[in-house]
């Protein structure tokens, strides 16, 4: 038996905002002038990496003679064009940040994204002050998934990574905390729904599912 939560880690792409809906509009702008398609097997394979490491899975599925630098600057240029005006919570965050708020239960943010668009999108919704740190793509050297991040998260609340409780979306992301050994609900959306999560302690359907309720609580 695990022990009792003590701290919850959000992932935050596609977990807290519907970020993974404008990586779609940014990869479809940046891959049809070069003759492909953002399709959903690229996407899953690029889903929760850090940033380069992710465009170099570009890369290679496509074929490009790209850097992975220069196809992210170019798509940071656009994911900041666009982020501001299509942003939104996902189903249930605001709720959920309540009564983690009313339990005295504290949490963090740990992303693969990086810092200048966790605050973008943080700050969108006024909800930075609400956490206790947020970790980023620079916070570590090794990126999901390895567990690295997560590690770092529980030594800065200070806890053991059992005590926390980690939603994630991704495949990627959702092995990261398994491998540092926390307890992993995955929060599939429509862009990672049916992959496997046989190495998470749950699946919810959304962060309004009961089961994440009755885990902080239990």
């Amino acid at each position: 038996m695990k022990p009792k939560i003590e701290a919850v880690i959000f992932d935050m792409d596609g977990l807290m905002f519907n970020t993974e809906d404008i990586y779609n509009t940014v990869g479809d702008a940046v891959l049809k002038p070069r003759g492909h398609e953002f399709s959903r097997e690229l996407k899953l394979l690029m889903m929760g990496l850090p940033g380069i490491k992710a465009f170099q899975v570009m890369i290679d599925y496509c074929k490009l003679e790209d850097s992975p630098e220069a196809l992210q600057s170019e798509c940071a240029e656009l994911f900041a064009e666009i982020l501001p005006r299509r942003i939104e919570t996902m189903p249930g965050l605001m709720r959920l940040l309540e009564r983690l708020e009313q339990l005295e239960i504290p949490k963090a943010v740990a992303t693969s994204s990086h810092l200048r668009f966790a605050n973008i999108a943080l700050n969108q919704f006024d909800l930075k002050p609400r956490f206790q740190f947020v970790l980023t793509a620079e916070s570590v050297v090794n990126g999901k998934p390895h567990p690295d991040i997560y590690l770092l998260a529980a030594k800065k609340m200070e806890l053991e990574p059992s005590q926390l409780l980690v939603l994630e979306d991704s495949v990627t992301g959702s092995r990261a905390a398994a491998a540092a050994g926390t307890t992993v609900i995955a929060v599939p959306t429509r862009h990672s729904v049916g992959c496997d999560y046989s190495h998470v302690d749950d699946v919810a359907q959304s962060l309004e599912d009961p089961i994440i309720y009755q885990t902080i609580e239990a």
